[in-house]
């Protein structure tokens, strides 16, 4: 056998092992029957239906030498696998060219732009898809467009060249949906779904939200939602703050995750599972709370969360990506939660 199957049986065995003891736990504590998989135990959640065990994932970016190819495939089992998360989520790598001249065209990036980083999906599905959901992350076209021409000229171009930039997005959203049906053709079941541009700088422009990020987040997510069990809708403060989300809440998605602040006061777990319905991900605040912490601090911290969420409903998380959170504390936050209430 070769060395890279042997190491990907190695991988899907431990993967298999790890789920497995994952899943004896929570029927231990619930009474319920075995499930199979993490598969099984997230379709359990979204049914309301999986007792005492609180699934939970956290997100990290990748160093810079793993965010291709193979690198990239190990990264993400290894991260996954020792932090015993519920899902696999893709992070998304790929760099995107920037824009000078702004002007009305159809192939600011070719198509099948995303070949490399759905190679990479490709062999996580192919590795662990048949155990666990693997969900690439997907950007909405206006983020892919903050990366190519930023968000100075975005606003002056929706302002004076609105043509050309809906051009720009356009052809990102083309680029995008070719990517989901590609996934899906692999076997993909969901997708972690990215909004952003609904920031409080862009809300004095008339029209900026609906015209330039509401139509293409729905073109895209819809595509991501056709056909598949998982989706999650993450909406991004990454860039700025949300004066509120109402706006949000008709997006696509069967879990939530929302910024911890929101017109300039705290949102809590509780008032996102209000306002959208539907079970959430989120508790942490990405911006160092688990990071400062000692593993101890972060099992209490996240017990604490469960306790005041809505029982059933929440996923604990963080509200975006944690940087360099200490891997022990990320360990102990998810321990906690598959051993809440």
């Amino acid at each position: 056998m070769k060395r890279t199957a042997l190491r990907r049986a190695l991988l899907l065995l431990l993967a298999v092992a790890c789920l497995l003891s994952a899943s004896s736990s929570c029927a231990n504590r619930s009474g319920a029957e075995l499930p199979v998989n993490k598969k099984e135990l997230m379709d359990r959640f979204l049914e309301g239906k999986l007792g005492s065990y609180a699934p939970s994932a956290f997100f990290v970016h990748y160093r810079s030498d793993q965010k291709e190819g193979e690198a990239a495939v190990q990264a993400h089992l290894e991260y996954y696998l020792k932090s015993n998360m519920d899902i696999l989520k893709v992070q998304f790598e790929q760099s995107i060219p920037k824009i000078g001249v702004l002007e009305v065209r159809n192939d600011w990036i070719p198509e099948d732009f995303y070949r490399p980083t759905l190679g990479i999906i490709r062999r996580l599905q192919e590795i662990a898809g048949a155990d666990v959901y693997v969900l690439p992350t997907i950007y909405c076209a206006y983020q892919i467009a903050y990366d190519s021409l930023g968000p100075e000229r975005i606003r002056e171009a929706a302002q004076n060249q609105p043509e050309a930039l809906k051009s720009v997005l356009d052809s990102y959203r083309r680029a995008l949906v070719w990517l989901i049906r590609e996934c899906k053709a692999a076997g993909i079941q969901g997708f972690y779904m990215c909004t952003q541009g609904g920031e409080e700088p862009n809300g004095s422009i008339p029209g900026f939200f609906e015209n330039y990020v509401r139509a293409y987040d729905l073109a895209v997510m819809g595509e991501c939602c056709a056909g598949t069990k998982l989706n999650i809708l993450h909406i991004c403060d990454w860039q700025g703050p949300y004066e509120d989300l109402a706006r949000y809440s008709d997006y696509p998605g069967q879990i939530v995750n929302t910024p911890i602040e929101v017109g300039g006061e705290p949102f809590s777990l509780s008032d996102a599972y209000q306002l959208f319905g539907r079970p959430v991900l989120g508790g942490f605040n990405r911006k160092g709370e688990i990071n400062g912490m000692t593993p101890e601090q972060a099992s209490a911290k996240a017990a604490e969360i469960l306790a005041e969420a809505p029982a059933g409903k929440v996923m604990l998380g963080a509200d975006c990506t944690v940087g360099s959170a200490p891997f022990a504390n990320i360990h102990a936050a998810i321990a906690a939660a598959h051993g809440a209430r």
